[in-house]
């Protein structure tokens, strides 16, 4: 052994024990008649004292970040440090060996709070590991994951392994694809979820499945969204409806949240929203309840205004208690934010009370005394009080007003702090319209149609519900689940709708179109997502700050070099030839 203690466990009880230590030097400190070393391992910082001119000659050619073996008497430190672990302490050396060597310049410093370009961190990853913070978030990371199997075990959840090397299935997002050598021209796909898999699962008798799962999508990344591959805490029932779920969910969910973390947890039963409602009074299907903001269609209100931007628009109004209270720059500030490419307002109307109940500011001019007094009585509009309004077609004008919703609660810091405020999204359509004007599936095409076939043959498409929700985390989308079609009669229907011919289903969702012949259970899942899931107990803002090894922005790994370009005859193996030039590839 290297060691006989870590770097985090010794005290004052250790006094006058020889020990040995293994670590890094994270900071030397030579002060002519002795030397100190900091010396760090995952468990804590223990303080290194060098006497022999020896040794103290030998530290001067070490660098930090070097590994180390030390050996020596534990001692009682005459100038304690409270603010270390093993601040009553310190090892005196009598010998020191080099286990690996660190170059004299690194990339850049890792315990130190000064800035660094995330694409050096993740080119240097192995190093960026060891900054304290990042390092916790990874063990942190791991405590959950155990928390989670413990709990689904204590739930009597079996946990199964689903393939990785899987069909192509349209779950939302492109497909990662694996050409197979052993059949030439065709293509593996890798799961976005174990969708499929998992149905199968309980069509196979099985009553309760669970698993950490991998899933692939070719997805732009996001700070909230890691590019590539994430993972995801899958599980689904037999015999279950919609409500088991739900106890699920809030059972398990808060027993992790409330493990590590200090602040208020929700507790179940959540907060159920429709899809229709959460649009309307928060623009999003993903509100943030710390904000204690809503959003209200005022279209009728001003219904004759002479006001031209809101001639023939659906109009938003967003109140502010005690907005009034803020000068003219906030809100040409908010005005500079609506009109940006990412918000795509033509612009922000607003107003104010002041505390006489006078109308000031902005468009004041075109609140007559008759829509002022509709809006303090059907609107809750009070003195003290600002109002923005955002004009548009009806869903872009519900988006915008979600999007200046929640920069207000940010700019006004009205969002509740120390809080994860949980709620369900549930009713969500079956079907929207593609860009191209097309029916689409507007969630999971695997889910239940409420109503069933009935709805499906006499409904407009774009009005028949789903049994689909979405579980919400302080503004995240944290969890996605459905109850499960199960019937082949209404499967082929739902496909028809959204543009397949019961063929098509054969041939893209044969295992599942077969199965569903043979005695199927009513079934129903979801799969909250890990990484999400600890990034809001790790209050970090970067889920890249919770992945051990995460890709970039543009999707790359920086510390691996992939993708990369491959050899001709890999190519050959698996019968492909590129139609792109050298310049291409490197790009």
């Amino acid at each position: 052994m290297y060691r006989t203690k870590t770097c985090g466990e010794l005290n004052i009880k250790n006094v006058k024990e020889h020990v040995e230590l293994a670590g890094w030097i994270q900071k030397i400190r030579d002060l002519g008649g002795m030397t100190f070393i900091d010396l760090r391992d995952e468990f804590g910082i223990t303080q290194i004292v060098v006497n022999s001119e020896e040794l103290k000659n030998f530290v001067k050619e070490l660098h930090t970040e070097s590994c180390i073996h030390i050996e020596g008497e534990v001692v009682e430190r005459a100038s304690k440090n409270s603010h270390m672990k093993t601040g009553d302490i310190e090892v005196v050396a009598e010998k020191i060996e080099v286990l690996g060597k660190c170059k004299n310049v690194l990339p850049f410093e890792i315990n130190t709070d000064q800035e660094v370009r995330e694409d050096l961190r993740l080119e240097y990853r192995f190093l960026d590991l060891r900054n304290e913070k990042l390092h916790n978030n990874i063990l942190l990371r791991s405590k959950i994951l155990k928390t989670i199997r413990d709990k689904m075990d204590e739930l009597e959840f079996t946990e199964i392994q689903t393939p990785i090397l899987a069909n192509s299935s349209p779950e939302g997002a492109r497909d990662y694809l694996v050409p197979s050598r052993l059949n030439p021209g065709e293509f593996y796909a890798l799961p976005q979820a174990p969708q499929q898999f998992k149905q199968l699962l309980m069509v196979s008798g099985f009553n309760k499945y669970y698993q950490i799962a991998p899933c692939f999508r070719d997805e732009d990344p996001r700070a909230d969204r890691a590019p590539g591959e994430f993972y995801q805490l899958d599980f689904e029932m037999s015999f279950a409806t919609q409500e088991d779920v739900f106890k699920v969910i809030e059972e398990v969910v808060p027993y992790t949240f409330e493990k590590f973390t200090d602040w208020k947890v929700d507790k179940g039963p959540f907060v159920r929203i429709p899809y229709k409602e959460a649009m309307e009074k928060y623009g999003i299907d993903k509100p943030d309840l710390r904000n204690p903001l809503i959003i209200q269609d005022v279209t009728e209100v001003f219904k004759g205004s002479d006001f031209n931007a809101f001639k023939d628009k659906t109009i938003k109004a967003i109140i502010v208690p005690n907005g009034a209270e803020q000068g003219r720059k906030f809100f040409d500030k908010m005005g500079e934010f609506a009109t940006t490419e990412e918000v795509g307002a033509k612009g922000l109307a607003w107003t104010k009370l002041d505390n006489e109940g006078n109308v000031q500011g902005g468009i004041a001019k075109f609140i007559t005394e008759e829509i002022k007094e509709r809006l303090e009585k059907d609107f809750g509009l009070e003195k003290n009080a600002s109002i923005f309004f955002i004009a548009d077609e009806f869903e872009k004008a519900q988006k915008i007003a979600g999007l200046v919703r929640i920069e207000l609660g940010k700019r006004l810091d009205l969002i509740e702090k120390g809080v994860y405020k949980f709620c369900f999204i549930v009713d969500f359509p079956m079907y929207e319209l593609s860009d191209e004007g097309t029916i689409d599936f507007s969630h999971n095409p695997f889910s239940m149609p409420q109503g069933g076939l009935d709805a499906l043959e006499n409904k407009n498409p774009l009005d028949v519900l789903a049994y689909q929700y979405d579980l919400v985390c302080n503004g995240y989308e944290m969890a996605s689940g459905a109850v499960r079609n199960h019937d082949p009669e209404i499967m082929v229907k739902a496909f028809e709708i959204a543009g397949y011919s019961e063929e098509d289903v054969k041939n893209r969702f044969g295992a599942l179109y077969n199965a569903f012949q043979y005695g199927t259970p009513p079934h129903a899942g979801a799969a909250p997502g890990i990484d999400r899931m600890i990034m809001l107990i790790a209050d970090s803002q970067n889920i890249r700050e919770v992945i051990a090894f995460p890709k970039n922005k543009k999707a790359r790994d920086l510390l691996m070099r992939a993708p990369s370009v491959v050899t001709e005859q890999q190519l050959k193996d698996v019968h492909i030839k590129l139609d792109i030039n050298k310049k291409g590839n490197e790009n």
